[in-house]
């Protein structure tokens, strides 16, 4: 937080001896005065608490104001707060419901745009069937980005184009990636490879269930936000309910690769979709938080391992370079082609969820209103 965060800790240490100096024995009016905003916008008093926290306010400076912790802090500016009866009826109206029901159907159009591309693609053939791929990835692109533009997983924040070109590298990936290794390594390709449309159509279709998980993992953590008595207890209950989505997303993910590959006859590429459906999501959601920063790494050392392991199979076949197709021989001898995104996706994965258990356990992650809520 930087400068912000020792501007919001010097203002309320400023608050605590300014009223100090006056002889005033309500501090507490002071910081609300300084954070009118805050209470003003608050639903609740978590609402406060997580503001609070968000600029730097600790347990530590808490206790100046004679409060065991920030949300006890919180508690009382909420309850001291002017309430305007206008934010409570906004909070009755059936908008959000409205909004719910759009976004949730909106996250249904990857899918059925994905299963129309493939059952065109294995309609066509020749020219026609070219043209379908281009029309379908446009199509699919739009469809996609229609789809994070509303609901749980849609962001303020603007992605960079790196992360976009990144995510787009890791989908290609999974399409022909696979299948180009085994050529390289074989000493192709001689001719077109083989393309694995099963994951990439499961993949299009666990949009849906990623933005209901979603919404099902910030909807009860902001019930949780109003029953919880303090930032660690709440801290300590949305850890299994982060844990709890997610892995019901990877479910989900897994049936859908099974229904794909039986319905296409074609490997489900459990470890290498399953692991690339597994970075995406957290990558998604900690973007839609505002958190930019993790997602972009991730989501590029993951491609550039990719990049890697394919450069350094075509790279061998230069005289005396042999030994570069090593790491790669190996790993895809001892487990297959797909280990290669399994492993790269995989490690990218487990360092967001790392970095969600760190930062959407925390209830200034859930301060704003979203349309999830």
């Amino acid at each position: 937080m930087g400068q912000d965060a020792d501007a919001a800790r010097d203002g309320v240490h400023g608050a605590y001896r300014s009223v100090g100096r006056r002889g005033a024995v309500d501090p507490v009016k002071a910081l609300m005065h300084r954070h009118r905003e805050l209470c003003e916008r608050a639903v609740d008093a978590l609402e406060i608490a997580a503001g609070l926290e968000a600029q730097g306010v600790t347990d530590r400076a808490a206790a100046r104001f004679r409060h065991r912790d920030v949300f006890s802090l919180a508690e009382e500016m909420y309850a001291r707060a002017a309430r305007q009866e206008e934010s409570v009826s906004r909070a009755e109206t059936p908008g959000p419901t409205r909004a719910r029901a759009y976004w949730a159907a909106l996250a249904l159009v990857p899918g059925a745009l994905g299963a129309a591309v493939v059952a065109g693609l294995r309609l066509t053939d020749g020219q026609p069937r070219l043209a379908v791929a281009a029309f379908g990835a446009l199509a699919m692109t739009a469809g996609l980005y229609a789809a994070l533009r509303r609901g749980p997983l849609s962001t303020g924040h603007r992605t960079t184009n790196a992360a976009r070109a990144w995510t787009c590298w890791l989908v290609a990936y999974a399409l022909a990636g696979d299948g180009l290794l085994s050529a390289g390594r074989d000493g192709g390709p001689d001719g077109p490879w083989t393309l694995a449309t099963a994951p990439v159509l499961a993949l299009s279709l666990a949009c849906a269930p990623a933005a209901w998980c979603t919404h099902l993992f910030l909807a009860r953590a902001r019930r949780r936000l109003n029953a919880s008595r303090g930032l660690r207890e709440f801290a300590a209950s949305v850890r299994p309910l982060l844990t709890g989505a997610f892995g019901l997303f990877l479910c989900a993910l897994g049936g859908l690769l099974a229904l794909c590959g039986t319905a296409l006859n074609e490997s489900p590429a459990y470890a290498g979709a399953g692991a690339l459906g597994a970075l995406l999501l957290p990558a998604r959601l900690l973007t839609a938080r505002g958190l930019t920063h993790a997602p972009a790494r991730a989501l590029a050392g993951a491609g550039a391992a990719e990049a890697t392991a394919l450069a350094t199979v075509f790279a061998a076949r230069l005289p005396g370079c042999s030994f570069l197709a090593t790491p790669v021989d190996s790993l895809v001898g001892a487990a297959g082609a797909g280990a290669v995104p399994a492993l790269a996706c995989g490690t990218g994965a487990l360092v967001l969820l790392v970095q969600a258990a760190r930062t959407l356990t925390r209830a200034s992650a859930h301060a704003l209103p979203c349309e999830a809520a």
